[in-house]
């Protein structure tokens, strides 16, 4: 038997934005998916994962799909190799945590060491977006790179296929967040063609977007290397306008974040797909994430109180 974990994560700056080739920033989370291989007599996938109610069911057929390919990447032959891969840990199954990408990096991690194929760091990185495809059609790959390596992360996506631009940023002291879920699952293949779409009907309008975004992505690590957390947080609020503009925020986000933002909050945004699932509070002091946490709750939410590092 052989046991591995994958982080979740939140995105900070760039979702969406990262699929067109800009830098986004993002953190692995202290939750994560565990996950378990064993021997079998015949091939099983066990998910004992908490989840937002619903979310495991929607996923089923893509996280089969994932599997798949998972196993196909690895040469895994299941059949005269049978295994039995259960699902655990405490992070929630839902959409905007990286739930999916850190379920594919604990799978790898633990079927490398399970047939004793010692994979690099790297290597799990490229086993767990392959399997991110089964979910995401072709993922930005910053999920799962935060999955695997943890800590806070500038990352690029190179559009000519070449190897993506990783750099770990190292703020001061750990940030704390509040992450506050919708309870709504979010299909991210439908949210990103749908971005497509309205960019290909408006290319001026999303170009412009585009270049703001840059901008505020340039000037936010800046803050978080200098350890600026008011500006973080004006940025990140100016992040979801820009959301909201290309059509992927929702009513639901916008009252989560109104709710940090007068409990304390220096910014707060959707982080992940959009259209439900969570957004992400900046909470440096441990009033403020408490105060944003309870208000979250009181109005019938889940939160989670978690920091970056």
């Amino acid at each position: 038997m052989n046991e591995a974990v994958g982080f979740g994560k939140v995105i900070l700056f760039g979702e969406h934005f990262v699929v067109y080739g800009l830098p986004a920033i993002a953190a692995a989370i202290n939750d994560t998916t565990i996950a378990t291989v064993e021997k079998a007599d015949v091939f099983q996938l066990i998910d004992n994962r908490p989840e937002t109610p619903g979310y495991k069911k929607e996923k089923a057929g893509q996280q089969e799909e994932s599997t798949k390919k998972i196993l196909e990447f690895m040469k895994i032959d299941t059949k005269n190799n049978p295994i039995k891969i259960t699902l655990d840990g405490n992070l929630l199954a839902a959409s905007g945590v990286g739930a999916s990408a850190a379920s594919c990096t604990a799978i790898a991690r633990a079927l490398s060491g399970f047939f004793k194929l010692n994979l690099s760091d790297d290597k799990i990185n490229e086993v767990a977006y392959e399997g991110e495809k089964g979910y995401h059609g072709t993922p930005s790959g910053i999920d799962n790179t935060c999955s695997t390596f943890g800590g806070l992360i500038w990352y690029r996506k190179n559009l000519e296929g070449g190897p993506n631009t990783m750099e770990k940023i190292k703020p001061k002291q750990p940030i704390g967040i509040v992450m506050g879920n919708t309870g709504i699952t979010s299909d991210t293949k439908k949210a990103v063609a749908e971005v497509a779409e309205r960019k290909k009907n408006n290319p001026d309008r999303f170009n412009k977007i585009f270049s703001e975004y840059e901008q505020i992505a340039v000037d936010a690590r800046k803050a978080l290397e200098s350890f600026d957390l008011k500006k973080v947080g004006d940025l990140m609020n100016k992040n979801q306008l820009l959301l909201q503009e290309i059509g992927v925020s929702s009513e639901e986000l916008e009252n989560l974040i109104r709710l940090a933002m007068s409990n304390g909050a220096y910014g707060a945004k959707l982080t992940g797909t959009g259209k439900g699932g969570y957004m992400v509070a900046l909470t440096p002091s441990k009033e403020i994430q408490d105060r944003v946490a309870i208000a979250i709750e009181n109005e019938g939410f889940k939160s989670l109180k978690t920091s970056i590092v």
